[in-house]
């Protein structure tokens, strides 16, 4: 990790990637294809494009736009962890499983309940369950049945208002879930197939004090990242020692708060697996952030690596690292595109 300390980093630009016709509201890299990567993104027109690399150019393009099926903005998309199903959720109230047919993305399923805009879907590591979470304060989990079944495993209430975003941890089945009402929220199962809340982090104990957009873990599942509208970012860390010893209710705690770096609504925030945070906003900017392992006498601290100014038109709704070694990253944004960066070494 010693090659970061020197600032000797840069942000490339690879390509940008035209042909939604409405703002792009978030992507998803498929996990399964690291070597010819592959990505999926959303968009406020109703349709879904994948998009994959030519290996001989190494340039980007559309292989198929999946549409006709939501009838309202696309808000969201996620791959299962075997590559092969594709989930998009949107504010028509449903969510669609999309399968690969021999090179054909079919629509498989459908899955309803929410009561209006669903905002985000997520699968969990092992492909069992699927989360969704809605304008209508509820986060549902789904349980993946044989044949593109989805079975309701549970309705969670809890949250006061519209809930943004659902994560799985990336070990663990413990799910975590953002709000407009400010707050994190940790759900876990109690071993009968209930399913129950048990921990939120809001202000009183560090939490944002405005809208929570995002969160990402890193590799190790030990540590999250939230960005909200408040204009920060917060780094929180738990004993995922007593997680695996299947204690799911070990908290998480604030570790530091990072702020000063966006100075308008931070969208959208991603670790990727050798630490770099990278974050969005509504300022149209790019930041990257890496641990700061100088001074320790204050405990953990992290520090801005990059930033790239302007690297959007408008707003920037999400940022996602690729899943293979090179470390690239794709953003989306309120204009339109979809843009692929490299961040490489200064040689």
């Amino acid at each position: 990790m010693d090659l970061y300390d020197d600032g000797n980093m840069i942000l490339k630009e690879i390509q940008t990637l035209e042909g939604h016709t409405d703002r792009v509201w978030s992507l998803a890299w498929n996990p399964a294809t690291a070597t010819s990567p592959v990505f999926a993104s959303c968009s406020g027109d109703k349709t879904v494009r994948i998009w994959e690399q030519t290996p001989s150019t190494r340039l980007w393009h559309c292989k198929a736009v999946l549409e006709e099926t939501h009838t309202r903005t696309v808000r969201s998309c996620a791959w299962s962890p075997s590559g092969k199903l594709l989930a998009t959720a949107s504010f028509d109230a449903t969510t669609s499983i999309w399968e690969n047919i021999s090179g054909d993305f079919e629509c498989v399923s459908t899955l309803e309940g929410h009561e209006n805009e669903v905002k985000s879907v997520s699968w969990n590591a092992s492909g069992s369950f699927l989360a969704t979470c809605s304008r209508d304060k509820t986060v549902w989990i789904w349980e993946v049945m044989p044949g593109n079944e989805f079975e309701c495993a549970s309705v969670l209430q809890g949250h006061t208002q519209d809930v943004k975003m659902v994560k799985w941890h990336p070990t663990m089945d413990v799910l975590f879930s953002c709000s407009y009402d400010n707050t994190v929220k940790v759900w876990a199962e109690d071993g009968t197939g209930d399913w129950h809340c048990v921990q939120t982090l809001g202000e009183s104990n560090n939490g944002h004090s405005s809208t929570v957009w995002a969160l990402s873990f890193n590799a190790e599942g030990d540590r999250m990242v939230t960005c909200s509208d408040d204009l920060t970012l917060k780094i929180w860390e738990t004993d995922v020692g007593r997680m695996v010893l299947g204690d799911d209710h070990a908290p998480w705690n604030h570790l530091c708060t990072l702020s000063g770096y966006h100075d308008r609504t931070i969208f959208s925030v991603h670790w990727s697996r050798e630490g770099i945070i990278a974050s969005g906003a509504a300022d149209d900017g790019l930041r990257f952030f890496l641990e700061n392992k100088d001074g320790l006498v204050d405990g953990p601290s992290y520090k801005l690596l990059l930033k790239r100014e302007k690297a959007h038109n408008m707003d920037i709704n999400s940022v996602q690292w690729g899943p293979g070694e090179t470390r690239l990253l794709a953003s989306t944004s309120d204009d339109g595109k979809i843009k692929i960066w490299e961040l490489a070494t200064l040689t």
